[in-house]
């Protein structure tokens, strides 16, 4: 059984916090069965990377970079247009000064 959205977001912002990066709940969707992107910010360049949700035929939630690593703003734009698509998506935006996402399931 998975974790309903909003109990994950809340953990993966304290994993971010705890190891000493900013995070914040940028979009909020649906509370039990929203799907997530989180965006991880580097603040030493600016650089960001977009990680989203997936899950394989097994089940497993894992997690995929649907563009390569750009300017933030950049990313703005494709999730702007992934919530007119889905408006129960979650977004999570983690500033870090490594760029760490702190996602525990595979990063694929």
């Amino acid at each position: 059984m998975l974790l309903s959205t909003d109990i994950w977001v809340g953990a993966l912002i304290r994993r971010a916090e705890q190891g000493g990066a900013f995070a914040v709940v940028a979009k909020k969707g649906d509370n039990r069965a929203g799907a997530v992107l989180v965006k991880a910010v580097n603040l030493r360049d600016g650089s960001a990377r977009l990680y989203a949700e997936a899950t394989r035929g097994d089940g497993e939630r894992v997690w995929m970079q649907p563009l390569p690593e750009r300017e933030e703003d950049e990313l703005d734009g494709y999730i702007e247009r992934a919530r007119r698509i889905d408006p129960d998506l979650w977004v999570v935006e983690i500033e870090d000064t490594l760029g760490r996402h702190f996602l525990v399931e595979a990063v694929e």
